[in-house]
């Protein structure tokens, strides 16, 4: 094997068309000889370009509705010879196979079929076969082969070959192999994580997950750590598929806490009026409804002023220029919401670190989604919690009725704990968040430390009283004393939301009945690690 080999025959068969006629031509003029098959081989022929079919090669017609056409050792002999060796040169001689020294193949498009709602029949259909092995024969021998698998890769090819005389270097092709296998890999984990989901099946016995590079970032949660940030073609609304339209590149924390951000304030629909999430360290220090999203933004301010000084900001409605002018107040990192008006931007614009995102749409907190967590060895997968409640689904377990505004407040807490890490605690009033303890060991702890930056918020803002005073609470899992919820009736909160199943229920309740609070419980938990 030499460092240098040279490009005089290709083969090029691709799904997605862009680009194909430009590197055709480009090829063509260097005198490689271009094979091609079926749509490829009619864009190259109508833009003028001479291109031998590969039926011709093969001796076969593609057949069976395309699905045989290049599995045939006329190709893949061509792709997987090895020139140096003489038996594999010998066997080329006999059999009159030629050799290949590019491919350029792009899969059916199984994925974006997927993505579209297709039916099974249609899915299964647009799982690409030749393709595949194709493109594994050539870069299994990128000694001498060149594979190319994305239209992004169509110009370093040709500026490749104009710096070394229609040859290509060994790490070049090295590069086009790893890039040739990952996808090769990432399209069979969305096929057989799309069958898993057809059929059912909740734990296959092999699990495949697949990424594509969005960003190359400039380090991980410290500056000692190495980060990337990949995404899975989901056109789920969010961080992944935002649109960014000012300010630096985002961090590795930045991407964390947005999409942490969105996905708390998109529990609160459009339709149900402004809502504004404002998240620090992957947990919210404020989160609102209002009138106006300026209100919902203010009112989520003033639960953690602290905190919320370079956090993210999430908001369920479109940006307007008022809410950004408050905004603009104070350092923040990240805002991210469905859209922006020209004022919002405007004011922006001033702030040059400020980073605005625009998502078109909330994420949908009910759609089904695995979730994977890392651990030494392997990785966890579960289902998204998308567990939502209505008023409807609650029990009533003490003497005390909550009110219509309890009923609302703790609607609104429960939803807010599902996104604060065990151990939560929420305390909200008049749809506002006004205390959140999160990621204690003790319960008891979270509930204090709530109350306590409540009472500090409040002295900041010159009240006469705790801001939880006459809120409701919530926690993410159940009271295992009365300890907790005593702590919380001592804040000023007159009704709880928490999931019961304590062996100390009855004790619980009793002292929520002694504190006259009202409780109801909702048989489901939210932990959050």
């Amino acid at each position: 094997m030499t460092d240098l080999a040279p490009v005089r025959r290709a083969l090029l068969s691709v799904s997605d068309k862009t680009g194909l006629v430009d590197l055709g031509r480009a090829l063509s003029e260097r005198g490689v000889e271009l094979l091609s098959t079926g749509g490829s081989a009619k864009t190259l022929r109508d833009a003028g370009l001479t291109v031998r079919d590969v039926a011709d090669v093969t001796g076969f017609p593609e057949m069976m509705d395309g699905r045989v056409k290049t599995l045939h050792p006329m190709v893949h002999g061509g792709l997987l010879a090895l020139r140096d060796n003489d038996d594999h040169v010998k066997a080329m001689t006999d059999h009159d196979i030629s050799a290949i020294d590019l491919l350029v193949v792009n899969l059916y498009p199984f994925e974006e079929t997927v993505a579209k709602g297709a039916d099974y029949d249609t899915c299964i259909e647009n799982i690409d076969i030749g393709g595949p092995a194709m493109i594994r024969a050539a870069a299994k021998n990128h000694a001498f082969v060149n594979v190319v698998v994305d239209v992004e890769d169509y110009q370093p090819l040709l500026e490749e070959l104009a710096n070394n005389d229609g040859q290509t270097t060994y790490a070049f092709r090295q590069h086009l192999a790893l890039t040739a296998y990952a996808r090769t890999g990432a399209y069979d984990a969305a096929v057989s994580g799309w069958m898993a989901k057809a059929l059912d099946e909740a734990a296959p016995r092999r699990r495949a997950v697949a990424g594509q590079l969005a960003q190359t970032l400039r380090y991980g949660e410290n500056p000692h750590q190495s980060a990337a940030f990949y995404t899975d073609g989901a056109a789920r609304p969010g961080v992944a598929t935002a649109q960014q339209h000012q300010g630096k590149e985002l961090s590795y924390n930045n991407i964390n806490d947005t999409d942490a951000a969105f996905e708390l304030v998109s529990e609160f629909a459009t339709s149900d009026g402004p809502a504004c999430a404002i998240i620090k360290h992957a947990n919210p220090c404020g989160v609102a409804r209002g009138a106006t999203l300026q209100e919902a933004y203010s009112k989520a301010f003033d639960c953690d002023r602290t905190s919320a000084f370079g956090g993210i900001i999430a908001l369920n409605q479109p940006l307007d220029g008022p809410t950004a002018e408050e905004i603009s107040k104070i350092f923040t990192e990240v805002v991210i919401a469905p859209g922006a008006d020209t004022d919002a931007k405007a004011v922006f614009a001033a702030k040059k670190n400020l980073r605005l995102l625009t998502t078109e749409g909330l994420a949908d907190p009910a759609e089904a989604a695995l979730m994977l967590k890392q651990v030494s060895g392997g990785f966890l997968v579960q289902d998204k919690d998308n567990g939502h409640l209505t008023k409807d689904d609650l029990k009533i377990v003490t003497k005390r009725a909550p009110s219509e505004a309890e009923m609302t407040d703790m609607l609104f807490a429960w939803k807010v704990a599902k996104h604060v890490k065990s151990n939560a605690i929420v305390y909200v009033k008049d749809g506002a968040t006004v205390g959140v303890g999160a990621g204690q060991m003790s319960r008891v702890d979270s509930c204090r430390i709530a109350a306590r930056k409540a009472q500090d918020m409040a002295d900041a803002l010159g009240l006469p009283a705790p801001l939880t005073q006459g809120s409701v609470v919530a926690s993410d899992a159940f009271f295992p004393f009365a300890d907790g919820l005593l702590t919380a009736a001592e804040a000023g909160a007159t009704a709880v939301i928490h999931p019961g199943g304590s062996m100390r229920d009855d004790e619980v309740i009793a002292a929520a009945d002694e504190a006259g609070l009202a409780m109801v419980l909702t048989g489901m938990r939210h932990f959050r690690h």
